[in-house]
């Protein structure tokens, strides 16, 4: 391996089940995957690029065999599924994410685009502008999307706005909210090396200070929140949201709104009747592909 040379970890599967296993990968290493499909076969190529000095570590890869077992558990076709790790130029790794890392219009009111497009917002349009680096979900992910909608369609029109981003990895929904107008921002996550990702994205779109973002662990939240929030995302596994649906719910505002991503269609179900258990309504739902995510309210208001 060459200095300033990168790993690819790669996986395999069928087209139609591409956006669960890019879903599995970006959960197990921070990343939103690149994706490159053979349009004779039809199989797509779900790969990460890691620094070679963090490397591909035998925990990271436990985890990912992990997923990809549970899928198939679950009835996700993903063939073999079989991992291959190998070097490849730092270079290699730009031009595939050129490929994969789009202009992204959610409602007419934010753009998600990366320096190299030219792309003009519409007026009054707010920009957010990212470059993909080797930590960096870009909203490409339909769980991420659908977050992002629900954000928009939220957005404060008069006074402030709070938000909390609970797994916020490249930290790209708090960013968005900040720039729409919410405030104050919280985020947090697990993983000390999201968390510092997410701080410099922040503020390379000019809201590092508008944004509190903190290294926590879902499951260890104080019971009792200090603060209350309109909005709520978390973008997190079915397991997590369901253990946790008393620290999650009571962190929302009585007349907030819950936004539940992150789950697979075949758990949707579950997730929805636990938090309708604890008094939430579904108020907005979107499937994509393998993917379910939910907008939620408390009781039978409006």
């Amino acid at each position: 391996m060459n200095p300033g040379d990168l790993l690819k970890v790669s996986v395999t599967v069928p087209l139609e089940t591409e956006e669960a296993v890019a879903g599995c990968v970006e959960r197990v290493f921070r990343q939103a995957p690149a994706l490159y499909t053979d349009e004779e076969t039809l199989w797509t190529e779900v790969s990460v690029f890691l620094p070679a000095e963090r490397g591909f570590t035998p925990r990271s890869r436990a985890r990912l065999e992990a997923g990809l077992h549970r899928m198939r558990g679950q009835g996700v076709p993903i063939g073999r599924g079989a991992i291959r790790v190998r070097a490849v130029p730092r270079r290699n790794w730009a031009e595939a994410w050129k490929r994969h890392f789009k202009p992204l219009d959610i409602g007419g009111q934010l753009l998600v685009k990366p320096s190299w497009s030219r792309r003009v917002p519409q007026p009054g349009q707010v920009v957010l502008e990212l470059d993909p680096g080797l930590s960096f979900g870009t909203g490409q992910h339909p769980t991420t999307a659908f977050c992002l909608e629900q954000i928009v369609a939220e957005r404060p029109r008069r006074g402030a706005k709070s938000l909390l981003d609970v797994g916020t990895g490249s930290g790209i929904l708090a960013i968005a909210a900040a720039k729409l107008g919410y405030g104050p921002v919280e985020a947090l996550d697990l993983d000390p090396e999201a968390v510092k990702v997410a701080r410099a994205n922040a503020r390379l779109n000019g809201v590092g200070r508008q944004i509190r973002f903190q290294r926590a662990d879902v499951r260890r939240l104080p019971a009792r929140p200090a603060r209350r929030y309109a909005v709520v995302c978390a973008n997190l596994l079915a397991d997590l949201l369901t253990t946790e649906v008393d620290r999650l719910t009571r962190r929302v505002a009585a007349a907030g709104t819950l936004v539940l991503a992150g789950i697979l269609a075949t758990e949707f179900a579950a997730v929805c009747e636990v938090y309708a258990q604890a008094g939430w309504r579904r108020v907005a739902d979107r499937r994509l592909r393998e993917w379910q995510s939910g907008s939620f309210r408390r009781g039978n208001g409006p």
